[in-house]
């Protein structure tokens, strides 16, 4: 998913909102994230998030393991043997060399490399959580993003099971949390953005991994930082979720990954999950009129 991408439109100012600011969003570019995992701890900090368990889940230094009710930000621990680039060695990793007068701490090719990466809900430019919520809780903001509304939610679950990167989920627990059985995720700090303020997690990332910003500024970015890997010698490393013609319209939150989007979990090419709806709709409709005609046809000659 990179690339040439067409114009993207501003979902904000589709939805109705007048002269909106323009889009906001998130670029994460996880060629230099560490996995310190700020961005976790700052965004359960600010948005009064319950601790998700402290314990190591037996993947790497995981202990969080996926975006979910209690996780907005998810940290990826990767380890991962290198393959090779065809040239008799291994794809490497970007490095930042030692300056002059520095000790050079490299050890040598392990032929391991570790990809770390700080996912987060994509507020999808055609986002199927908006479409099927039967209550209006989700909505869009005059930023372009997408925010759950805990006081209109019903906990229908409707929307977890719309999304096609599996961010949604109802909290459980624990019991003195609040919003129980109330769908949750990231909400680009709607409440930040509302006073100039940068989102928690972008304020907090030390390396510049995570970039908060106007969405169209941070494509340009994006694009050249991939230019600049490419010419490097990093070959793998890739846009996701920037290219406005994919099967969700562009996210509002996208990635620069240095393997298939598969080794973070993530879908290779996601669809709106409502896409087919109106078209099985139409159909449904016509089945039911061909039954309908064909029963008042029966029932003409039962009579004549």
């Amino acid at each position: 998913m990179s690339g040439g991408w067409s114009a993207a439109i501003d979902p904000a100012a589709d939805t109705g909102w007048a002269d909106p600011p323009g889009r906001k969003g998130f670029f994460t570019d996880s060629s230099i994230c560490i996995g310190c995992k700020a961005c976790e701890v700052a965004c359960k900090e600010w948005n009064g998030i319950p601790e998700g368990g402290m314990h190591l889940l037996g993947m790497s230094y995981d202990n969080t393991g996926a975006l979910g009710a209690s996780t907005w930000r998810h940290v990826a621990f990767i380890e991962q043997p290198k393959r090779s680039n065809g040239n008799g060695g291994f794809t490497p990793l970007p490095m930042v060399p030692a300056k002059p007068g520095e000790a050079d701490i490299s050890i040598g090719d392990t032929g391991v490399r570790w990809l770390m990466s700080s996912d987060v809900c994509k507020h999808c430019t055609h986002a199927a959580c908006l479409d099927v919520c039967p209550t209006g809780a989700l909505m869009r903001t005059e930023f372009g993003t997408v925010v759950i509304q805990d006081d209109v939610c019903n906990g229908c679950g409707y929307c977890v099971a719309a999304c096609p990167f599996g961010v949604i989920e109802r909290r459980e627990g624990p019991a003195d949390a609040r919003n129980i059985g109330i769908a949750q995720k990231c909400t680009l700090c709607y409440d930040r953005l509302g006073e100039g303020m940068m989102p928690a997690c972008a304020q907090a990332c030390p390396t510049q991994s995570i970039q908060f910003g106007d969405l169209d500024e941070l494509r340009v970015r994006a694009q050249h930082r991939v230019e600049e890997l490419h010419g490097t010698g990093v070959t793998d490393a890739r846009l996701y979720g920037a290219d406005a013609s994919d099967g969700i319209g562009g996210a509002g939150a996208f990635f620069l990954l240095l393997d298939e989007p598969e080794v973070y979990g993530l879908p290779p090419d996601p669809v709106v999950t409502t896409r087919d709806l109106p078209t099985m709709w139409r159909t449904a409709a016509l089945a039911g009129g061909t039954l309908l005609a064909g029963a008042a046809a029966a029932f003409v000659r039962a009579r004549s």
